[in-house]
């Protein structure tokens, strides 16, 4: 089966200076800045929880979860809510930028490296404009971080 004119929609997001993209169809929703609720004894990348509609969330500083400096947290900051893999999630943004549709073909593997927590969450990388972009793999990323939590 050939991925040639298969279209994928990306959800593209700054931490920082790094741009970052997640399939749109992982995407449950985008929300406003709202401070955690913290966790004793919670890894470090987990900012807390939040209640949403009934249903308590963990909520990630994804900046720190991908061994960048962490985010200050403030009005400025989006919430992206993901799920994936039976698992849901907040992940903290800098800030939502656009949704680019690129042609699957156009996607292409990360250079196997070291297993690190960066790495193994990246399922793709692609130039959008003159700039390269890491789309995670959320799935790998909210599993591993039910692994790491419990």
């Amino acid at each position: 089966m050939s991925d040639a004119g298969e279209i994928v929609e990306l959800l593209a997001f700054r931490l920082g200076e790094e741009r970052f993209c997640v399939d749109v169809t992982a995407v449950r929703e985008l929300r406003s800045w709202g401070r955690p609720t913290p966790l004793p004894h919670a890894p470090a990348y987990l900012s807390g929880v939040i209640n949403l509609r009934g249903t308590i969330l963990p909520v990630l500083d994804l900046a720190t979860r991908l061994g960048l400096p962490p985010l200050a947290g403030g009005d400025r900051n989006v919430i992206i809510v993901a799920e994936a893999a039976g698992q849901s999630a907040g992940l903290i943004v800098d800030a939502v930028s656009d949704i680019h549709r690129v042609e699957r073909g156009a996607l292409e593997a990360p250079p196997a490296m070291a297993s690190d927590g960066q790495t193994v969450c990246i399922s793709a990388l692609s130039l959008i404009g003159d700039q390269m972009v890491r789309v995670l793999d959320l799935a790998a990323l909210l599993s591993t971080t039910v692994v790491d939590a419990a």
